[in-house]
């Protein structure tokens, strides 16, 4: 299933700690479009019926089993992009005969 990496973590705890999410759990989704591409995301949500409830890295996500599929070996990550442009960003699995695989949506941050 999906990994979280230890600098993506900590900026989910950090996030999580503001009053207006606080004790809400991170949904993280994704979905394929026409053209093959997979778009992903993520943020605070409370709603929890019928979804995958994982605790990944000591943070708890939420799945729904649409986006299961799309997060398979996928990495969320928290990167500079550009000096002082910290997001996070969704790592697809590597396909041995393909190289890196890309996403359409390389980056949602937490809201």
């Amino acid at each position: 299933m999906i990994k979280i990496t230890d600098a993506a973590a900590e900026q989910i705890r950090a996030a999580n700690n503001n009053p207006d999410v606080f004790e809400m759990i991170l949904r993280v989704a994704a979905y394929q479009e026409d053209d093959g591409s997979v778009n992903y995301g993520m943020g605070f949500d409370t709603e929890r019926e019928a979804d995958e409830h994982l605790v990944v890295n000591g943070i708890e996500i939420l799945i729904a089993a649409s986006s299961t599929p799309y997060l398979q070996g996928v990495t969320l990550d928290f990167v500079e992009m550009n000096p002082g442009d910290m997001r996070f960003i969704f790592i697809p699995p590597y396909s041995a005969e393909d190289g890196p695989a890309e996403s359409g949506d390389d980056a949602a941050a937490a809201e």
